[in-house]
């Protein structure tokens, strides 16, 4: 009999046990990939929204690294200033705010992104519905929001409605993203109460402006060096300028990084346990089973089938355990409070890893099935 025979017969004697060890070890495998899935989509979201205005110059206030990492405060003329930059192709000016609303009796908090429209700032791309038409009173959202075409949400003083939708458009604190006009996402980041007008009149202070952003997003012509242009503006318009690569290098490094960290690390620890459960798994099937092993000793099977039922048993058990976690995954993905973000290499690289540690941790049930002795069938 081949070792595979005596894996499959050994299976469907202990079936029920075999099936819950799996799907106790799916769940686990599950976590696992999850994890790795939060991790993936907390960066992936933390720059769709630096990527989202296809930008190659980033413009902030002198001395920061806005606007992600630190607060920017420009004036609003000042993207006309950029624009005019030789070597300058196109640019657009840009607020970013995060926001509380009700609708249909929930709460609901945003990442609101004020734009130009016509100029860089808005989304990626329109999932459902259009782009904005209007500098006032529409807007677009994330599908993550809940929100719909048609839908009327109450902002501050004025109340917007959804035109357009988008797709994995979200902050690097999971907020959905809400595209604004630009005047609109003043109005509502720095337009006073008229409460606080009445108060700073009486008092006799001047009436703040509204016409303020975050930051200018610019693209060059081609063939313009971006470093060269970047080191001109910052040193004739007394700006600060940032290029594509170092906003998200600066994404990575700054604001997400202890999230990232942590979570990278409570995917180690649960990669760790998950071997260890796994040999110990393995260890008290072999256990279970040292009667039969010895039997077969006795007649005459050589070790290798010994070591081939042992192998097979942890290997199966693994992949089963896998598939079964991946499966889960894939169906509860969409629940998560955060993105999971599945990419088929990472699944393929788990997948690896489960395949090793099974081996690895078949390895110290063929150690002990080897040393078990024959005369063993023989007793009581």
């Amino acid at each position: 009999m081949t070792a595979v025979a005596l894996a499959l017969a050994d299976i469907r004697h202990r079936l029920g046990r075999f099936i819950l060890t799996c799907i106790g070890l799916s769940l686990l495998l599950a976590v696992v990939l999850s994890m790795i899935g939060i991790y993936r989509g907390l960066v992936d979201d933390a720059l769709a929204l630096a990527r989202a205005p296809a930008a190659e110059l980033w413009v902030v206030e002198a001395g920061t690294r806005g606007p992600f990492a630190e607060a920017s405060r420009l004036p609003g003329d000042t993207r006309e200033m950029v624009a005019r930059v030789q070597g300058v192709a196109v640019a657009g000016a840009i607020t970013y705010q995060t926001a509380e609303t009700t609708h249909q009796g929930r709460k609901l908090r945003l990442q609101v992104v004020g734009y130009e429209p016509g100029r860089p700032g808005g989304p990626a791309a329109i999932a459902d519905g259009r782009g904005l038409a209007r500098r006032h009173a529409e807007a677009v959202a994330d599908r993550r929001s809940g929100l719909v075409v048609g839908d009327r949400l109450r902002l501050g003083r004025d109340s917007v409605t959804v035109v357009g939708l988008t797709a994995n458009h979200v902050s690097s604190g999971g907020d959905p993203v809400l595209f604004l006009s630009l005047d609109d996402a003043q109005r509502l980041q720095f337009l006073a109460e008229p409460s606080a007008q009445r108060r700073d009149a009486a008092r006799g202070a001047a009436t703040s402006s509204t016409d303020v952003i975050n930051a200018v997003v610019a693209r060059a012509v081609p063939g313009v060096g971006l470093d060269d242009l970047a080191a001109g503006i910052a040193r004739w318009k007394h700006l600060a300028t940032l290029t594509q690569a170092e906003q998200e290098a600066i994404l990575i490094t700054s604001v997400v990084e202890k999230a990232r960290r942590q979570i990278g690390l409570f995917t180690v620890i649960l990669l760790t346990v998950s071997a260890v459960v796994i040999g110990l798994i393995v260890t008290t099937m072999t256990m279970d089973k040292l009667r039969e092993i010895a039997t077969l000793k006795l007649i005459g099977a050589p070790d290798r089938i010994i070591v081939g039922l042992i192998l097979q048993q942890a290997v199966a058990m693994g992949m089963i355990g896998f598939g079964l976690g991946a499966a889960l995954i894939h169906l509860a993905a969409d629940r998560f409070p955060r993105r999971v973000l599945l990419l088929p290499e990472d699944q393929l690289l788990l997948g690896a890893v489960v395949l090793l540690v099974c081996v690895a941790a078949s390895s110290v049930g063929v150690r002990l099935a080897l040393k078990v002795d024959p005369a063993t069938a023989l007793g009581s």
